[in-house]
Order: C-alpha cells, then sequence, then structure tokens
C-alpha cells in the first residue's frame, strides 16, 4: 500500500485524482453501501468507513477525503446536504449485491 501512495505522489494530477476516486469507490464508498443496504449515507456513516479502512491499511485520511470530493465532480455521487447517495443507474447493482467495480461505475454513470 505506500509503494501505491508513493507512486501517487510520482503521477500527474489527473492519474492520482482517478486512483483517489478508484480507491475510495472501491474500498470505502460501495462495500458501504453494501453493508447499510441503501442508495445513501451520511457523511458521518462515510468518515466511520474511512476511519476503519485507513487504519486497516495504515494510510493517511487525506486520500479518501479528496477521492470524495472526485467522485462528487464526477457525478457518481451527488450530495443533499450531509447525504450523500449513489447515481441512480447503480441502484440495480446495490440491490442485486453485485460487485460494482469503478470501470462499470463510469460506464453505467456517463450512458445516457
Amino acid at each position: 500500500m505506500l509503494q501505491m501512495l508513493l507512486m501517487l505522489s510520482e503521477k500527474g494530477k489527473y492519474a492520482s485524482a482517478t486512483e483517489n476516486r478508484r480507491f475510495v469507490w472501491a474500498e470505502i464508498v460501495w462495500p458501504l453501501i453494501l453493508e447499510i443496504n441503501d442508495v445513501s449515507f451520511s457523511l458521518k456513516q462515510f468518515q466511520n468507513k474511512r476511519e476503519q479502512v485507513c487504519k486497516e491499511k495504515n494510510i493517511s485520511i487525506t486520500i479518501p477525503s479528496r477521492g470524495l470530493a472526485s467522485l462528487l465532480q464526477k457525478g457518481i455521487l451527488l450530495k443533499e446536504g450531509n447525504i450523500y447517495s449513489i447515481h441512480y443507474k447503480l441502484i440495480p447493482y446495490m440491490r442485486l449485491r453485485a460487485d460494482c467495480d469503478y470501470a462499470t461505475v463510469i460506464h453505467e454513470v456517463r450512458l445516457k
């Protein structure tokens, strides 16, 4: 994991943002969605999950924080107040409790 973080610092701004998004989606957001079995989660729920993952992986919380903001910018997550929700096209994956990797997310969200 440390090696991955070192690689991030050597990458360009856009590559780092993508890595942050991938990490946050795969390690925090999607597992949290499946855990609570709901399309939305609170900021507090995200923070608790983030702290748990960061502790397990021994990484700083700054990477997941940047990743959350990046997921919002891409339209993968929507925010209203302190509540975040997944894009409506991802709801069937949640209902099926399917593996929904970042590539699938990008594909689904970008389809018109």
